[in-house]
């Protein structure tokens, strides 16, 4: 593995009977990127991130995840990642505290880390108020905050994002974004896969994911130029234009 990636990935094939769902796909990301990962439903996207999360073991292919072979240490891989997706994974009938204590001793973290990282989250956060009050009664905005923080309360090199700001409004969007510079400032990777296409705008590189296969892989700077377009919606269509899977 290259010192300066935290993903490195070869060949990564997923096939089910005849049908092969990621085909021979090859990238790279590094280390505190924020990595847009695209592509319409069909294309292969989640069944590529759940080979590289170590949920799914690949058809063919090599790679790593923060240092750990996709093929032989899909366990190692999964106490060294964190992973949000879009139902947020938060447990609604406890409290704010109950779900970070929960989340951080499933990380294996002990009472003193605890402690001393959910005072930090809260105070970060501005929700010192509301550590004892049940999930399910926090504003969208809020819970999604807060799963971000149980994903990434272990201080993971990678967290996988599958569709984080599904559902929520374009302001709490665009506060949800603050967090992940803020996590990738401090070094973390940021893989990021959304149906919002301004937001790949936010990210350091894209791929784009057709029919199984990565189509386009740049700077959104490089793939508006690349194609002519002016935003990354109409590369997307110019990509994803001769798809055949629905």
């Amino acid at each position: 593995m290259g010192k300066d990636n935290a993903i490195e990935i070869r060949g990564l094939t997923k096939k089910f009977g005849d049908f092969t769902a990621v085909d021979h796909i090859s990238f790279d990301v590094a280390q505190g990127e924020i990595f847009g990962f695209l592509g319409a439903n069909g294309a292969g996207k989640t069944t590529a991130m759940r080979m590289l999360c170590g949920i799914s073991r690949p058809t063919s292919g090599t790679g790593t995840v923060a240092g750990f072979d996709i093929n032989t240490q899909e366990e190692r891989i999964k106490r060294n990642i964190g992973y949000m997706s879009q139902k947020f994974s938060l447990y609604e009938k406890l409290t704010v505290d109950e779900n970070i204590r929960l989340f951080s001793t499933i990380y294996g973290m002990s009472r003193k880390e605890i402690k001393e990282k959910s005072v930090f989250i809260y105070k970060d956060l501005e929700m010192e108020n509301m550590v004892n009050s049940l999930v399910r009664d926090l504003p969208l905005g809020w819970k999604q905050k807060l799963a971000f923080s149980a994903a990434t309360i272990h201080s993971p090199e990678i967290v996988f994002l599958d569709e984080p700001t599904g559902g929520v409004d374009p302001l709490t969007r665009r506060s949800f974004w603050e967090l992940i510079y803020r996590a990738s400032s401090r070094g973390m990777t940021v893989f990021v896969t959304t149906h919002y296409l301004d937001e790949a705008e936010y990210c350091n590189r894209i791929s784009i994911m057709v029919d199984g296969r990565i189509k386009a892989l740049d700077t959104p700077q490089n793939l508006k130029k690349e194609f002519d377009c002016s935003t990354i919606d109409e590369v997307f269509r110019k990509v994803a234009q001769d798809a055949k899977r629905e």
